[in-house]
């Protein structure tokens, strides 16, 4: 069976080389960040957001384990202020919405916020860049986030950005994954 985050990886890899700049919009536990610090090497550069102080520290020592480049700045903060703070073009972003795994679930992502933070990411993107959204349709918000975004999606140039859906089609409630590339 596919594992869509390896898949997500897969891609990523595609795109991004050493020296490049990328954003983890829900650096959650870290593993993405963890990924993007490695792969962009310690010429490179990584943005990670999350609104979870207990999401940077996690990142954070799980960065320091990991034996990663101080390539990394770790922004406690919501994605969709992302301009805020990244000032120059990325090869990469990576979003995994919904809820901080092994938390309590009270917080999640929101698709007013999600839908800011990936239009911003998208006119970040450099050239050949690359992002994913990995939605978690399982929950009323990720369906609803999801939906949301199909829609947002349909409306973009195919000119510009191309925009693929991968999704487990016999398993309506399993997670699924945009992939956006431009041009």
């Amino acid at each position: 069976m596919i594992d869509l985050l390896s898949l997500h990886k897969t891609f990523i890899k595609e795109h991004l080389r050493e020296g490049d700049v990328c954003c983890d919009f829900t650096m959650g536990n870290g593993f993405d960040t963890v990924f993007l610090s490695k792969t962009v090497g310690e010429k490179g550069r990584v943005y990670a957001f999350d609104i979870q102080e207990r999401a940077l520290e996690v990142t954070r020592e799980r960065l320091e384990e990991s034996g990663c480049p101080a390539n990394y700045t770790l922004i406690h903060d919501s994605h969709h202020r992302v301009k805020e703070y990244v000032h120059e073009k990325i090869k990469a972003g990576m979003f995994n919405l919904g809820w901080l795994p092994g938390s309590d679930r009270s917080v999640y992502t929101l698709r007013e916020t999600t839908l800011k933070a990936v239009a911003e990411a998208i006119d970040l993107m450099d050239r050949n860049a690359v992002i994913t959204v990995a939605v978690y349709p399982g929950h009323e918000e990720g369906d609803a986030e999801g939906k949301a975004l199909e829609e947002y999606f349909a409306g973009l140039s195919r000119f510009e950005v191309c925009v693929t859906k991968i999704k487990i089609v016999n398993s309506p409630a399993a997670p699924y994954f945009f992939l956006i590339e431009n041009k």
